[in-house]
Parts: structure tokens; sequence; C-alpha cells
């Protein structure tokens, strides 16, 4: 569900940026624009430590394209669990997670670069793989521009920092990082599942988006989260190889944030 299929540099403004959007999801108050949160951010000190441009950048670069986007923003799903103390872990997957789907180039990195690697059992990525996939997209017209080397090789940092951001991967030299082992929570699989189905998703759509291949899951291993759902109460699901039928549980996201909340 990523918003836009062009390239942009855009999560340079701050990569993952776990704290910082904790901080604004806690300032955020439903109805507030992205000028707005910036005046709020600016006001409180929030960023005491940076700019107002700096402020500025990280609200309309980062923060925005993430969780304000569309009429319902995330942000008002994801607040919920942020003032209920929800568990920070799990909040990092949902940040990963938007980040995905807003920044296309962070996305394809990860279904085409990441997760073949991690899957044929890799220990590394390094800068090279990294630039050789911005040259594979300059090549089939990724960018709205074309872009320089120097360019290339600063967002072949952002997308390796980015990953370790949200836990993907570790520093292990200049050029070097270490893959490490991840795996989607059983709550952002929960959150997930849920916010496909009143996205208005069919049950097979729903185990089909791409939006699980963030998490390197392919339709089967989707079936075999949501079976786990099942056992624990939060839907029944049943399938076939040729029929998916999923019974939900809660009548509305808000009903299932409030048991995710509740552990």
């Amino acid at each position: 569900m990523a918003n836009d299929n062009l390239y942009t540099t855009q999560f340079q403004a701050g990569l993952g940026m776990i704290h910082e959007t904790l901080d604004l999801l806690r300032l955020w108050e439903l109805g507030d624009s992205p000028g707005k949160l910036v005046e709020k951010s600016i006001t409180s000190g929030l960023f005491s430590r940076t700019t107002a441009r700096r402020a500025r950048n990280i609200v309309a670069e980062m923060f925005a394209p993430r969780f304000l986007a569309n009429c319902k923003p995330a942000a008002s799903q994801l607040k919920l669990l942020v003032v209920a103390s929800h568990d920070v872990e799990d909040l990092k997957q949902l940040f990963f997670l938007y980040t995905a789907r807003a920044q296309a180039i962070f996305a394809d990195f990860l279904v085409e670069v990441y997760w073949p690697r991690y899957s044929s059992g890799a220990h590394v990525l390094n800068r090279v793989e990294a630039e050789n996939f911005i040259q594979r997209a300059l090549h089939n017209g990724k960018m709205r521009k074309r872009w320089t080397e120097t360019t290339i090789r600063r967002v072949s940092g952002y997308l390796l920092g980015c990953c370790a951001d949200f836990g993907l991967v570790s520093s292990s030299g200049r050029s070097c990082w270490t893959i490490s082992r991840f795996s989607i929570r059983p709550n952002v699989a929960l959150y997930l599942a849920y916010d496909l189905h009143f996205f208005g998703m069919s049950d097979v759509a729903v185990i089909g988006s791409s939006d699980w291949r963030y998490f390197g899951l392919e339709p089967n291993d989707v079936v075999n989260q949501l079976k786990g759902l099942s056992h624990n109460g939060h839907l029944i699901m049943q399938a076939t190889t040729d029929l998916v039928h999923i019974s939900w549980k809660y009548s509305s996201m808000e009903d299932c944030l409030r048991a995710i909340a509740k552990g």
C-alpha cells in the first residue's frame, strides 16, 4: 500500500526516527495539520536542540507522509497505543510498516534485496548491494530525474541506516552491516490483518497484501500467522488449498487496538 511508486530521498530527514515519532504522536491531536504540528513542536520545545527548519523537515518529510496521509491518518490509531504505553518493540515494527508504505524505495529494497539475502542465509549486507539496487532503479525509471553518484552513495547509506534503526541489521563496519534476526511480532500481525480488513480488502486480498512482504512473509506464511491469531481468539481462520474465510472478532479498528493494548 505504498503511496507513490517513484523513489525520493525524502526519508533522509530522519530514517527510522523511533523516539521522535513517539514524541510527535504524544503531541499530535486529531485534526492537527503538519503545519500545526510543526508549530506545536516548536512552541513546546519538543526539539529544543534542533532549529525550527529541522523541526519542519522532521514533520513534513518524515512524520506527515508516514502517519498523516489519507483521510484517516495512521497517527490516530498509533496514538492510542502510545498513550496506553504499549510495548515499544511492537510500536517500532508498526513505524517500520508505515515507513515502508510511505517510501517506495525502502519497501522495494526490503523485498528485492534484504529478504532475499536473509532467506539465503547471508550474514551481511554491504553498501555496494544497496548502490546496485539504486542503479537498477535508475535504469528502470524509478526516479523523476537522474541521481548523481554522490546522491546514490548517500541514499544507499540511508537505506541501510533505516534498516538499522528498525532492527533489521547492525553496523559492523563503514560499508558492511550484519543481518539481524527479524520477524513480525504477534501484535503487529494482528494490527496489520485488521488494518487491511478495515481498509476494505477481501479475506483473500488480506492474505495476499504486499504489506506482509516487508516482514518477509509470503501468503502461506501469512496463513500461519493468522492461524496463530485464531488460536489466541482474535479471529476465526478457515483455509484450504482453494478457500480462505476469516471471521473477524472485532467490529472496529478501535476494538482491535484495545485488545492489543490489553496485551
